[in-house]
């Protein structure tokens, strides 16, 4: 039976950038944030957003990420109502995906929310990545093109680090790529 590897850390840690070299490395890694997005765009789900967060979310029949995120970011009650929308699509998805992958000892499922979505009780082992607090922040930042007050907004909108690593059977310290891909070579040799 395949295993599942789950890989967490919060916003601006580095998840993309070991998703990606497990992937170079042939390593299914399921990235469940990317398939959120796309299932945000069904017409099922896009209603249920519009129901639930109103008109103001929606343009030309999709569903506008930045008023979105605007809301949920600021209210605690609201990203739990998204996320019941969202995380019982994603499941699904992610079970017929791994249907496929039945031929590999074992896949990666990233997410940002594994411990909060409830999706690491699935996963044999549980990769957390860290980085320096503002290291996050500035890569945050550049990335989404956001400001500082932003970034701390997603931030405390997430579980503590410090919960994640008491959770976590391994973590990845992302401070330089060489070190990083040191770290998770080894990893990879002991899995």
């Amino acid at each position: 039976m395949t295993k599942i590897i789950g890989l967490t850390g919060g916003i601006g840690s580095g998840k993309t950038t070991v998703a990606n070299y497990l992937i170079a490395k042939g390593i299914p890694v399921y990235i469940a944030d990317l398939e959120a997005r796309k299932i945000t765009e069904s017409k099922k789900v896009i209603n249920q957003i519009e129901k639930v967060f109103g008109v103001d979310v929606i343009e030309n029949n999709k569903v506008n990420r930045t008023i979105l995120a605007t809301i949920v970011f600021k209210d605690k009650e609201k990203l739990a109502q998204l996320n019941a929308i969202i995380h019982p699509e994603v499941k699904k998805h992610f079970k017929k995906w791994l249907k496929s992958k039945v031929d590999f000892k074992f896949v990666v499922k990233e997410s940002a929310i594994l411990f909060e979505s409830g999706s690491y009780k699935d996963c044999e082992v549980i990769i957390l990545v860290t980085a320096p607090l503002e290291t996050r922040i500035e890569r945050t930042m550049k990335r989404d093109n956001v400001d500082r007050e932003s970034v701390l907004q997603r931030i405390n909108n997430q579980m503590p680090e410090e919960e994640k690593k008491i959770k976590s059977d391994y973590i990845i310290q992302n401070t330089s790529l060489k070190d990083t891909h040191i770290q998770l070579d080894e990893l990879l040799n002991y899995l």
